[in-house]
């Protein structure tokens, strides 16, 4: 085939906009993309990136993760059910004590980003295998390797998306199929916008003061500072992407932001656990203005990264 069928969710914006516009406007021409979201109200974003694309290497289709009919339906639209490359990227996020949440909502995201990757997996896996071929990209997070304060549900349905991973690409590759994780950090996009708006109305009533406290003075103002110094945009994630799509023998795991990459392997240079766990409570709960003064260090030597860098390259034509 002279391109490759890519199906990728959630793409009314951010992460997974960029990627399908990107792969859309391939110079090689080596993708057909079929961009997918659950509201189809929210496609014009979409379609004014896509400009000429629209209809030729760019498809957008509805698609809600939660619903086996939704996945089943979308996928048989497709010439032969062919999907070479699933990039299953829809998601959403919780943030606050863990007393804020309703068991309704902690459920759902769960069933966004576990159950609906592994609903996606279901459809196209099978065929895959017995075509042994196919790619399963999956937008996982820093956050599927790592915890972090008061993104306990956020963080427990990414290590499930991680584990869930790790043992289905031991079978994967007996068929020929790989799979891939991508693993950013803070991304700037309206995922995260809308968490902090729903903080606004947040229900403490059940949270002691401290717990508050600490949520409200403290971790609201350091995430803040954390996305301004370290967030990537899109556009920088997608390109990640594209690199693991194209790659002939592509990775299991990619960390898109490598200021990241110490905090992991603090995590497994200790079996034990206590190592990163007392890093962690030091930094955040002692030593504040240090960590403060540092993320200001790596705002800097981010910004000067990007100058001096320039855009990512291209993954070479293929011979």
């Amino acid at each position: 085939m002279a391109y490759k069928n890519v199906l990728i969710t959630g793409c009314s914006s951010g992460i997974g906009l960029a990627l399908a516009v990107r792969l859309a406007k391939d110079e090689l021409k080596r993708f057909k993309v079929i961009a997918t979201m659950r509201d189809m109200a929210k496609k014009g974003p979409l379609e004014e990136k896509a400009g000429e694309t629209l209809e030729k290497t760019l498809q957008i289709l509805p698609l809600d993760v939660t619903c086996e009919d939704s996945v089943r339906q979308c996928v048989a639209t497709i010439p032969d059910q062919r999907v070479d490359v699933l990039v299953s990227n829809a998601g959403v996020g919780l943030i606050g004590p863990l007393e804020c949440h309703s068991m309704a909502a902690m459920q759902r995201v769960l069933d966004v980003n576990f159950l609906g990757l592994v609903r996606l997996v279901r459809e196209v896996f099978p065929s895959m295998k017995r075509r042994r071929q196919g790619h399963i990209v999956v937008m996982s997070s820093i956050l599927g390797q790592q915890g972090l304060l008061f993104n306990d549900v956020y963080c427990a349905s990414k290590f499930a998306v991680e584990g869930f991973c790790e043992s289905l690409a031991l079978q994967a590759l007996k068929f020929g199929v790989n799979i891939s994780l991508l693993e950013p950090g803070p991304v700037v996009t309206e995922f995260e916008k809308k968490l902090y708006d729903e903080v606004a109305s947040m229900d403490f009533s059940k949270v002691d003061p401290e717990t508050r406290d600490i949520f409200q003075g403290f971790y609201m103002a350091y995430s803040k500072d954390v996305f301004s110094a370290l967030g990537q945009t899109p556009e920088e994630v997608a390109e990640h992407a594209v690199q693991v799509i194209g790659a002939a023998r592509p990775p299991f795991r990619c960390q898109t932001n490598s200021v990241y990459t110490p905090l992991t392997t603090l995590k497994h240079a200790d079996p034990s656990g206590r190592l990163p766990l007392s890093a962690f409570h030091q930094l955040v709960f002692q030593h504040d203005r240090l960590f403060r003064a540092s993320l200001s260090l790596l705002k800097m030597l981010q910004w000067r990264k990007r100058r001096d860098l320039g855009p990512l390259p291209r993954p070479p034509a293929p011979p």
